[in-house]
């Protein structure tokens, strides 16, 4: 697998994930509409319009959900036995239709498991920049990660 081992994981690596990914009105609308979120700003054009931004803005939990995913094969994919949490999740400047925002992964802290040997804890800072240069979102996700199996 593409992911990397508790083992190989050492604070302050930092990851660039590509491709990024273009936001479409239908990735916000699905998402939206599925979580049944109510709000105006994410699903009514002329709702919007009479607001700050003048435009539908994305849904901020896509844009999280997007970030985290562009990250996985560099980081978690087929290593990872789930996430424990979600910390400081911030989402400074708005995500609207047609963004494209990539994503950037620091390793933050890492400390082995104090019951089970053969996992540790890795807590990953993700930071989603669109293409403005402008951070949209950024969280501190604590994932539980395997170890590489001795052999």
């Amino acid at each position: 697998m593409a992911g990397k081992y508790f083992d190989e994981l050492e604070i302050g690596m930092v990851f660039d994930h590509q491709p990024g990914r273009t936001v479409t009105e239908t990735d916000n609308l699905l998402f939206t509409a599925l979580t049944l979120n109510p709000q105006p700003l994410h699903l009514d054009a002329e709702f919007a319009r009479g607001t700050q931004h003048g435009q539908v803005l994305v849904n901020s939990i896509f844009t999280l959900g997007l970030v985290v995913g562009l990250s996985v094969g560099d980081t978690t994919l087929g290593t990872t036995l789930g996430n424990l949490g979600f910390d400081e999740t911030t989402f400074p400047n708005p995500v609207f239709i047609g963004d494209t925002i990539t994503a950037q992964t620091e390793v933050v802290e890492k400390r082995e498991s104090r019951t089970k040997p053969d996992r540790g804890v890795v807590i990953f800072e993700h930071r989603g920049i669109n293409q403005r240069g402008e951070v949209v979102c950024q969280c501190r996700r604590r994932a539980m990660m395997m170890r590489r199996a001795e052999g």
